[in-house]
């Protein structure tokens, strides 16, 4: 089922009521928990200038939302990777035949967040990564865990974290996220753009995305920030 179809049968009055009223009583309860996890033992080395990162964690929307509220990170913008630029836009994407997934390319200043930190909050907070295309409501490929990486270093990091979460049995199933090379991002239409923050009380926003944010508080707070840095007033040099 497409997460269309679920948003239309969240956005049923009852249902969104319900969803709103759970909030409220529990904002850290979500479609999937979070996991306090150990930190990375290897990570990237640290190196000048804005880097990259770019990961799949199902619906797009809270993925960005996570990361809009994470310090060091300088623009995280919604859109497509592991399919061609011709099926990049979100109705083909949904068909989950286009080999694409949603994925969050993150902008990062490294002297304030390390790559290790950015992963160690994608696994503990963000999605749960023992769940086989699918995350929530969701299903589909297009919904997959996945890590595209920009080169080697982050290659190997990726590889060496999800061995060292899965030797201490942090989860109670294997960790099955893809780590393959980015061969290109492209951006989501812009409505999709800074979703959660425009529409906070929206049922799947609001049952799904808006616990995640509140997980992050309460796990990483010192890496938390309470205004979103959003892509309608981000500013990246390069």
């Amino acid at each position: 089922m497409s997460r269309s179809l679920n948003r239309l049968s969240l956005c049923a009055a009852a249902i969104g009521a319900l969803a709103i009223s759970a909030l409220s009583i529990a904002p850290s309860r979500a479609a999937e928990d979070a996991v306090i996890i150990p930190a990375p033992t290897t990570d990237v080395q640290a190196a000048d200038g804005i880097q990259t990162a770019v990961i799949a964690g199902g619906c797009f929307w809270g993925v960005q939302g996570v990361f809009q509220h994470t310090a060091g990170v300088v623009n995280a913008v919604s859109g497509y990777a592991g399919g061609s630029k011709a099926t990049a836009n979100y109705t083909l994407v949904s068909s989950g035949a286009t080999g694409h997934a949603e994925v969050v390319e993150i902008k990062y200043d490294p002297k304030k967040i390390s790559y290790g930190k950015i992963l160690q909050i994608f696994f503990s907070v963000v999605h749960d990564p023992t769940q086989l295309n699918r995350q929530g409501p969701d299903s589909g490929t297009q919904y997959r865990s996945a890590i595209f990486t920009t080169s080697d270093q982050q290659k190997k990091v990726a590889e060496a974290y999800i061995a060292q979460l899965n030797a201490a049995k942090v989860y109670r199933k294997p960790i099955v996220t893809r780590i393959g090379p980015l061969e290109a991002f492209y951006p989501a239409e812009a409505y999709h753009q800074d979703y959660l923050t425009l529409h906070p009380n929206q049922p799947y926003i609001a049952y799904n995305d808006i616990p995640k944010v509140e997980n992050l508080k309460k796990i990483f707070a010192e890496n938390y920030i309470e205004k979103p840095t959003l892509v309608s007033s981000a500013k990246v040099t390069n």
